[in-house]
Parts: structure tokens; sequence; C-alpha cells
């Protein structure tokens, strides 16, 4: 779908802002492997990055390769996840793709959408941020609760499911800012666009966000 002029330079006007706003951005998941990464993104549904980063390095420890997790007794490891909320079906979760990795990807984790979302427990969310973090492939945009906010909010959608947001914006964003654009919705959305109280008067997408005046 082609934009019009003015859509294309307010799209490409938000990201430059973004960009120069958050020029350190990144996935806030504390990883070292492409599994890893898994293990925390399937952790992170319905929980903060912070937590889970308080729960992953305890856990990485005992659990030092997929082999490691796919013998984990369910029990304990849900005990060890227990305050990431959902537990039982994370641990599930964990343990099950573990499991398939070793028995059809030989312990590595594939890099193609199709492969990763054959995984249990695994949906395209979860794909989208192992692929763009671990392998820089950039499949579709992530959508998390501020993702979705910003993006209503911006008038990128008026979408409510995460998929038909997710193709909303693949159509908005140049693929080349894929992989980026996740996080810095993110970021802003933690930093100036609360889901409450949005800071409007601070934003510096204000004259270009069609719901300042819904805060104002």
């Amino acid at each position: 779908m082609a934009l019009s002029k003015d859509k294309s330079k307010i799209v490409n006007t938000i990201i430059s802002r973004l960009q120069k706003e958050f020029p350190d951005a990144r996935c806030a998941l504390e990883h070292e492997t492409p599994h890893q990464l898994l293990v925390s993104t399937i952790l992170s549904a319905q929980c903060t990055d912070a937590r889970v980063n308080m729960v992953t390095p305890s856990l990485f420890k005992k659990y030092k390769t997929v082999k490691d997790f796919a013998s984990a007794n369910q029990n304990e490891l849900e005990k060890e996840i227990y305050s990431t909320g959902f537990y039982k079906n994370k641990a599930k979760a964990i343990i099950a793709s573990s499991k398939v990795l070793l028995e059809k990807f030989k312990g590595k984790i594939p890099n193609t959408v199709e492969e990763l979302t054959s995984l249990p427990g695994v949906g395209r969310k979860t794909a989208n941020v192992v692929l763009g973090t671990a392998f820089n492939i950039a499949t579709g945009i992530v959508v998390d609760t501020h993702v979705s906010r910003l993006s209503q909010r911006l008038g990128f959608t008026k979408q409510t499911t995460a998929e038909k947001i997710e193709d909303d914006l693949m159509k908005l964003i140049p693929k080349k800012h894929w992989i980026m654009f996740s996080h810095w919705l993110i970021l802003h959305g933690r930093k100036t666009c609360d889901a409450r109280k949005p800071k409007c008067s601070e934003c510096a997408l204000s004259d270009v966000c069609p719901s300042v005046n819904k805060f104002s």
C-alpha cells in the first residue's frame, strides 16, 4: 500500500525523533544466547522485563544449556519462575520447546518465523523478538501493550488485536526500522506516553500526534 506524501512525512518525522530520543535503544531482556532470549521472552508474557531480569540470572546459572531446560523438573522450574506469573504454563512451554529444539533442530534456535512458531508456547511476537534481537532478521514488528497503545494514539492503527496492529504497522513503517521501532515505542511509552497520564507537554511527538488534545 502506497502512503500519501503527508502520511509518509509524518511517519518519518516520528521515526527520526524517536531515534534521536533513544539512540541506545535495545531489547531490555538480559541474555547471552538466543535460547536464553527465547526463555526470557516466554517469561515476559504478562510480566515486566524488569521482573524477568530479576529471575533469569539464577535461572541461567542453574540451566546452562537447552538440554538442561529440556530435562528440568517442571515443579522445580515452576518455583523458580513463580514471580513472573502464569508459571505453570510458562514452565511447561520452556521444557517442551527445549525438547523440540533438541529433537528437531539439534539444540539450535531456528531463524525463521515458521520454525520458531512450531515450538510449544512460541507465538509470532516471541518469534519476532528472537529473530530481530538474536539474528537481526526483520520478520515483523513486535507488538506489546506499549506498542499497541502508542500505535493507536499516533493514528497508525484503529485495530485492537496484536496481529492486525502489526499488519497496519508493517504497511507504514519502512522495513529497515521494523526491529528498532518497537524498542523506541516501548521506551517512549515507559518514559512519556503513559497509559493513564501521558506527559503530552513533554512529548517530542506532541505536534504530530492526533491524540494530544484528548489528554491536555
